[in-house]
């Protein structure tokens, strides 16, 4: 009993895993925000939508004109405790481009620590270590350590290639495991 106990709770603890946004056709999606080069004069443009399947559409074009080049996509939360996660599960079908997912573990926090992700044009898992997310500010690496993994208040994605062009990134869901 004591081994079937253990197995039990051993599964539990593997298996766990917090959802920070399942996307449906009846998600409230008004805490997903825009946030474009146009805040520095840029002139990129990009907007967020549900799709006919209920999936997260970010989709836009990044334009380098008037300094710009990039596009971003961020969603604030109320902060939760993250102890014991690992890493961040993405489920979303891309463009065949390089994107960032961002993550702040405060919505204060001028920093932002990301990671690099490549699409194929296909449905796919993207899973990135919350260890290996690296503290940036304005594109540029911070001296501090990496994410501490302890608290978190706001997941993010952009897209700054310095190449003019069209994207469109689909997100079905965001967990932590």
């Amino acid at each position: 009993m004591v081994l079937a106990h253990s197995i039990f709770m051993v599964s539990l603890i593997i298996s766990s895993s917090m959802v920070i946004f399942d996307f449906d056709k009846e998600s409230d999606i008004s805490d997903w925000k825009i946030v474009n080069d146009a805040v520095m004069g840029g002139r990129s443009g990009s907007k967020f939508n549900l799709n006919e399947g209920g999936h997260g559409v970010f989709k836009g074009t990044v334009s380098l004109e008037n300094n710009g080049g990039f596009a971003s996509l961020r969603h604030r939360f109320t902060r939760k405790n993250i102890q014991g996660y690992e890493k961040v599960r993405i489920y979303l079908k891309g463009d065949g481009k390089r994107y960032q997912f961002r993550a702040k573990t405060n919505k204060e926090d001028q920093q932002a620590y990301i990671s690099y992700f490549q699409t194929t044009g296909e449905w796919q898992t993207i899973e990135i270590m919350l260890s290996a997310l690296e503290p940036t500010f304005r594109g540029r690496k911070l001296n501090m350590p990496n994410f501490p993994a302890e608290e978190l208040q706001e997941v993010g994605f952009m897209i700054g290639n310095k190449v003019n062009e069209n994207f469109e990134l689909v997100i079905d869901k965001i967990t932590l495991e």
